[in-house]
């Protein structure tokens, strides 16, 4: 029977899928009519500072690996190979260096938004800059989160395309709103077991129907999908090791290390080691997801030699060709096409929840708490669940735009993350390893990341410099035929600024973190280097510090940075471990004490307890 047209779920489906969508609701509501009911700005965004690394770790997986992974790498396997599997080597320094190097040092700061730190290291205007850009990639990549599971249960079920994306938002929109973070986080938890679920059970029924691993296997191989270690240096190759493995972790660290929706989950763990853990922890079940999802291309390659069916589905995009593929394999299986759009739906609505609940941190933290110092904690929360709200309505229309778009959500999702996220890296690594770096130098250096960034991006779309020749559609790949076009390939590169577009979209957040420091820094030099007594105490890593080890010390001094960075506060253990002192234990204020109080007001006793400690 052809899938497509069986466009409807059993009642055994709905209930699966009804079952997760009230699971999801039901946890918002225990969290709001729990604790302290979600009283306190402090309880809201960042759950008490009171979260297990577990439960924070789940979470971390979840706010990346969104419904979009789930339908492009599956995507992207079927059509091009296995060489986007490289990228997992870059979540080794992705990771490694998230841990060791930010979460200590922003976690030590006592933060509610990693955005507070560009002001203790810069100025006001770079944390509004820096906020902005931030408000600007989420907004954008939440409808394609949106978008996605919302046209996988259009083709599954022939629901309404736009109910399903408002059903999607607003049930988001309503536990994040009711719960806070505490329910982002438990509800990451539980959607990401079910998106565990939806692609074992998709992979076993495949590999059962396609004739067993050993058919699978063959297939794959016959038909050249199984990619070698690609190690041409060329930057305008879609994708090699160099693009995924180096340039990947640069992407990796522009999501783990400094983006909001990440750092307020390291920031609402209990200590400072259980942050870290949790990082460790994400790196293994990262790798079991992106193991599944290109499982599940190889998978659909077996079944289908490289066909493409997706017009059936009334769509041209390939990822169409995801669901078709899911639709054959479970049609007779009651609640097993359920469980995957579920599955689906579960790593959107963790995706989209954090980024509301980020959204609403940073707006309030960074935007407004600034402006009215004097609001009352009642308010300030009302407020904030009025940002999460008004988000989650601006993120249906974003999924609007992404339906117009019409290029693979993968691909898109990643570009977002580059363009935008690769300034933001920058930024913070101008802060936190050039002591000399000045606020000028920061704000200049943000303009021409995003400016760079967005050239490249841009003209690579208009004039279609990024599009990946496609592997033959067929189990037996003719040798001559494939020769003859890897040479037409060569021969056929572009020239000139055509080839300036046509850079790896895996290097667009290495490319545009680069512009920011070195303009940062060319332009902190021309105006004035910071000198390191001037930078708030604890805001700058040693990095260069360490690399120089082999100089005296005095020499170092001259150079680089070589303050250590400072221990963490012992904090009394208990739920209510993250509050607030009201003085120093001497009464006096040192001058970076006062500058520290002066530049952030919000957090002023935070750091002056902080300084004190140490």
């Amino acid at each position: 029977m052809d899938p497509s047209n069986q466009k409807h779920f059993s009642a055994v489906d709905y209930v699966v899928f009804a079952l997760l969508l009230a699971a999801s609701v039901g946890i918002g509501l225990y969290y709001a009519l729990s604790g302290g009911r979600q009283r306190t700005t402090q309880e809201f965004l960042m759950a008490d500072r009171s979260m297990r690394c577990l439960p924070v770790s789940l979470s971390l997986i979840a706010s990346f690996q969104s419904a979009v992974a789930i339908i492009g790498v599956p995507a992207e396997i079927y059509t091009h190979g296995t060489q986007y599997w490289f990228i997992g080597c870059a979540y080794i320094l992705g990771l490694l260096i998230p841990a060791h190097v930010f979460i200590p040092l922003l976690y030590r700061l006592k933060l509610s938004s990693a955005y507070q730190y560009l002001e203790l290291r810069f100025s006001k205007v770079v944390r509004i800059c820096g906020t902005l850009t931030f408000i600007f990639q989420m907004v954008i990549y939440m409808g394609v989160c949106v978008y996605t599971p919302a046209f996988a249960l259009n083709a599954a079920t022939g629901f309404q395309l736009w109910g399903t994306v408002l059903i999607t938002g607003l049930v988001c929109t309503l536990y994040t709103t009711l719960g806070g973070l505490k329910a982002v986080i438990w509800t990451d938890v539980f959607q990401t077991l079910v998106m565990f679920a939806g692609q074992i059970a998709v992979i076993i029924v495949g590999v059962e129907r396609t004739g067993g691993m050993s058919e699978v296997w063959r297939k794959v191989k016959e038909g050249n999908r199984l990619s070698g270690l690609d190690l041409n240096p060329d930057p305008t190759e879609r994708h090699t090791f160099w693009t995924l493995g180096v340039g990947g972790v640069f992407l990796m660290l522009s999501l783990y290390g400094v983006n909001q929706a990440q750092v307020q989950r390291y920031l609402s763990a209990r200590t400072e080691k259980e942050a870290v853990k949790s990082c460790y922890m994400v790196f293994p079940s990262l790798q079991l997801a992106l193991g599944l999802s290109c499982i599940m291309g190889l998978v659909m390659f077996a079944r289908y030699c490289g066909e493409d069916f997706s017009e059936k589905l009334g769509s041209s995009s390939r990822d169409a060709m995801v669901i078709y593929f899911v639709m054959d394999m479970l049609q007779g299986l009651p609640g097993l096409p359920g469980l995957f759009v579920a599955c689906l739906f579960s790593a959107a609505l963790s995706t989209i929840s954090s980024a509301f609940n980020s959204l609403a941190t940073v707006t309030m933290e960074d935007l407004i708490k600034p402006h009215f110092p004097s609001m009352s904690e009642e308010r300030a929360t009302l407020v904030s669940k009025a940002l999460a709200t008004s988000y989650g309505l601006l993120c249906l229309a974003m999924a609007y735009l992404t339906h117009l778009m019409g290029d693979s959500v993968l691909l898109v999702a990643l570009k977002i993350f580059g363009m935008v996220g690769g300034p933001i890296l920058g930024l913070f690594c101008l802060g936190m390893f050039f002591p000399w770096a000045n606020s000028k130098g920061a704000v200049a250096g943000l303009g021409a990341g995003l400016v760079g960034a967005f050239w490249v991006g841009i003209g690579s779309i208009v004039t279609r410099s990024s599009g990946a020749k496609r592997l033959p559609p067929s189990c037996h790949i003719n040798t001559t035929a494939a020769f003859q076009t890897a040479i037409g390939n060569v021969t056929s590169r572009p020239t000139g600024l055509h080839r300036f577009y046509s850079l790896s979209y895996m290097w667009y957040a290495g490319f545009s973190c680069l512009i920011v420091v070195l303009v940062g820094l060319t332009v902190s030099f021309l105006t004035g280097p910071m000198k390191e007594g001037e930078a708030t105490p604890g805001t700058v890593y040693p990095l260069l510090g360490k690399l120089l080890f082999f100089l005296p010390k005095h020499m170092k001094k001259n150079v680089c940075c070589v303050t250590p960075l400072r221990p963490a506060i012992p904090s009394p253990q208990g739920p209510h471990s993250h509050k607030e002192s009201n003085g120093t234990a001497s009464g006096q204020h040192t001058p970076s004490q006062q500058q520290t109080e002066r530049l952030l007001p919000d957090a002023d006793s935070r750091v002056i307890e902080y300084e004190t400690a140490v």
